[in-house]
Order: C-alpha cells, then sequence, then structure tokens
C-alpha cells in the first residue's frame, strides 16, 4: 500500500486543521490505517487509529476529545480532523497503513508502509 498524506499548515492556537492520507493498494485486505506525529527531538508517537473494514478508532489520550479519525473507503482516503490545537501538537504527522491483526496499533513497528509526513505548525 502507497500512502500520500497531506494538509498540514501553520495555525494558530486554538484553531483547526484537517489532514488526509490518501492510499493506493489493497487497502481491502489491510487491518487499518494510522496517524503517528514525531516532535523535534522526541521519539515517534501514536496518534489515531482506524480500521479500514469496521471502522473502529482509537486515539491517543493527548488527543481525545479534540481529534477525529474518519475514513472514506470508496476513495480509500483517511481523514485526521484536529481541532482546539496546542502548541505541544506541532510535530511532522505520518499515516501509516497496518496489513496485520496481531500487534498493539500503537506500536510503530507494526506498520508496513508509512506516508511522507505532513508538518503542522501550532503558534501560541
Amino acid at each position: 500500500v502507497q500512502l500520500q498524506a497531506s494538509g498540514g499548515g501553520l495555525v494558530q492556537v486554538g484553531g483547526s486543521l484537517r489532514l488526509s492520507c490518501a492510499a493506493a493498494g489493497r487497502t481491502f485486505s489491510s487491518y487499518g490505517l494510522a496517524w503517528f506525529r514525531q516532535a523535534p527531538g522526541k521519539e515517534r508517537e501514536f496518534v489515531a487509529f482506524i480500521r479500514w473494514s469496521a471502522g473502529s478508532t482509537s486515539y491517543a489520550d493527548s488527543v481525545k476529545g479534540r481529534f477525529t479519525i474518519s475514513r472514506d473507503n470508496a476513495k480509500k482516503t483517511v481523514f485526521l480532523q484536529m481541532n482546539s490545537l496546542e502548541p505541544e501538537d506541532t510535530a511532522v504527522y505520518y499515516c501509516a497503513n497496518k496489513m496485520g491483526y496481531s500487534g498493539a496499533i500503537s506500536y510503530k513497528e507494526g506498520y508496513d508502509s508509512w506516508g511522507q509526513g505532513t508538518q503542522v505548525t501550532v503558534s501560541s
């Protein structure tokens, strides 16, 4: 599965952005897709996950209630709606596809393909 992330940018504190991740390939046989993020000098961390088939979702505690992950299976696209953005949300955001059904969804090593990343900067 090939992934193309887009939608990042510069936004003020409290603002919103919507990221998109367009997938090409055999998404119907994949488990799901996640967003991760990596701030300068920090490890890449899990943000949100959605199953391709069932649409069930999971979020990191730090973004619950502010971020919403959704998908359009017909377009093979996953979205991350980010509201009430905070300076701590500044990072490069990556989408990643998980083929297998085993392993924790927050475990980045369990993902098989990654998008190129899109920069999100929240200014105070």
